[in-house]
């Protein structure tokens, strides 16, 4: 299947303009999309466009971006509080939080809104893309387009093909990832944490584990991995960038869906994310970020 014979995406919508939405407009606008975005309120719709500003004003600064790119880039964003707006585009990507409820309901009203060749996305890091295509009268065109914080650095995109997303719907999102210039890796099966999350999850748990047992001290745990693995970070540092609370979401969510206890979560991550250590963004979790500003 070459590329004329796809689906051609030139608008995409985005639902949600946090941390990761914000970052996925930039990338999607910065390769020549159009994009709408949206959020529940103009409040968090202006803190997710001030987000996205900053971003580029980044770029700007250093280098990495021409201020015609700049203002051309800032140009084809678009911002909604109003999922009508999305009557336009061509492919959406939803980037909420990780509830399977809240992202069905999303979808079914992208179902009922959206152009019938669209394709709808999920940026869902391990819910199942069936159980939410499952809520669309179009599971055919339903994917996971998977994408990693910070977006624009990161040059990972996961696509995850549901039980019954096409081989069009694949090939065209992948033919978008390319365009994006992202890395494309593929999970074939809609299994909990897809990639990723299958490896890295356990990995960060057991090590909660071990520091829990008196294993060792996650000084010890983060060097052993760098210098003995060759891992640019270690287990305790790489999930206190992801965010506690994101880590404790996707072991919930696979949890739920096999009972395995190796997605079980630790007492050590629920009780840290209860205390709003979530890691890096709030200054506290295994390390202290707050000397450093």
């Amino acid at each position: 299947m070459d590329n004329q014979t796809l689906p051609q995406i030139q608008t995409v919508g985005v639902v949600g303009c946090g941390l990761m939405g914000s970052g996925i407009v930039e990338v999607c606008a910065r390769a020549g999309y159009q994009v709408v975005v949206s959020e529940v309120s103009q409040e968090a719709l202006h803190a997710g466009l001030g987000r996205l500003r900053q971003s580029l004003d980044k770029g700007l600064s250093r280098g990495k971006l021409s201020q015609e790119d700049h203002a051309a880039t800032l140009d084809r964003v678009r911002g909604t509080t109003d999922l009508e707006d999305f009557a336009a585009c061509d492919l959406v990507i939803e980037a909420v939080l990780e509830n399977l409820e809240a992202k069905r309901q999303i979808f079914r009203r992208l179902d009922e809104i959206c152009p019938w060749h669209s394709i709808l996305a999920s940026n869902t890091s391990s819910i199942s893309i069936t159980k939410i295509a499952a809520a669309t009268d179009r599971p055919e065109k339903v994917i996971g387009a998977h994408f990693f914080n910070p977006v624009p650095v990161m040059p990972l995109l996961e696509l995850v093909r549901g039980l019954q997303t096409s081989e069009e719907s694949y090939q065209a999102l992948r033919a978008f990832g390319e365009r994006l210039d992202k890395r494309i890796v593929v999970a074939l099966k809609d299994n909990p944490g897809f990639i990723v999350n299958l490896l890295f999850v356990p990995y960060g748990l057991d090590a909660i584990r071990g520091l829990e047992q008196g294993v060792a001290s996650m000084e010890d745990f983060d060097t052993a991995m760098k210098l003995g693995m060759n891992h640019p970070m270690g287990p305790f540092e790489l999930m206190d960038f992801v965010g506690l609370d994101t880590m404790l979401f996707i072991a919930e969510a696979m949890y739920e869906e096999t009972k395995d206890p190796r997605y079980a979560a630790p007492p050590r991550l629920r009780q840290m994310v209860a205390a709003g250590m979530m890691g890096r963004k709030s200054g506290r979790g295994f390390y202290d970020y707050r000397a450093k500003g």
